[in-house]
């Protein structure tokens, strides 16, 4: 038996990237998943690559949308009744610098990567099961600074500070709370912030050689860490920031 089997659980940003690699995971030590994602295609994509044994089931929609995060969790309740896992794991990066920094830049990312985590936690609760986990999904950005992510950085601090409130209010429930918090990671985000496949290469070698481990991570061994803190192999960790980085932020 995995160490997840029998659970039920929910992840947004599914389709892609490490959330594709946590549902992977999470199957394969005997969970039931829900993936939730913003684009069809790739949602179908990725339930037909994953749902082998009938053990996943695709939900389209946009986390900073309350009424999509309402379908997700109508599916889940009316599929399987209760959740034991959550990775909130649904988010973007776009960069500004100070002083171009626009309304609309900073209203797109606040309404996914905080608006968006904090509903998707808060509507699950009542579906939540008490000695539940919840995983968010940070980054390095949150504990240091790089040019242009002064917005993307801010809404990775503000889930940190999420994590340490939500440990203190879901106590009585003995539900855990952590933070993953990846450093570069090879995923189609990462790709996505530059516009060339030159510029990209070029991102990659500055990337590698900030990291002591010399070489960017793969989704799946962030996936294996989030799997952790699902797991009662952590019972007794809760409230941390756990960092999956090659030791970036931690020089």
């Amino acid at each position: 038996m995995g160490k997840l089997e029998g659970k039920v659980a929910v992840i947004t940003g599914g389709s892609s990237g490490i959330g594709l690699a946590t549902a992977q995971q999470f199957i394969s030590e005997g969970a039931y998943v829900f993936i939730a994602g913003r684009r069809q295609n790739e949602l179908d994509t990725a339930v037909k690559q994953i749902g082998k044994n009938n053990n996943v089931t695709g939900v389209q929609g946009d986390v900073s949308n309350l009424a999509d995060l309402d379908r997700l969790y109508a599916a889940v309740k009316q599929q399987k009744g209760s959740i034991d896992i959550l990775f909130a794991n649904a988010g973007i990066i776009e960069l500004a610098p100070i002083g171009s920094i626009t309304e609309s830049h900073f209203d797109k990312i606040f309404n996914i990567n905080v608006k968006g985590l904090l509903f998707t936690v808060q509507k699950a609760l009542t579906l939540f099961q008490d000695g539940g986990s919840i995983i968010l999904s940070g980054s390095i950005g949150g504990s240091k600074g790089y040019e242009g992510s002064s917005v993307y950085s801010s809404t990775k601090a503000a889930i940190r500070s999420f994590a340490r409130t939500w440990t203190v209010e879901l106590k009585q429930r003995k539900i855990r709370v952590n933070v993953i918090s990846p450093g570069p990671i090879d995923t189609p985000m990462t790709s996505s912030m530059v516009q060339s496949e030159e510029l990209g290469e070029q991102l990659k070698t500055n990337l590698v050689n900030a990291v002591p481990l010399g070489r960017m991570g793969n989704p799946d061994e962030v996936a294996k860490a989030v799997s952790f803190l699902a797991s009662d192999d952590s019972s007794y960790i809760t409230g941390i920031e756990l960092f999956v980085d090659g030791g970036m932020a931690q020089i």
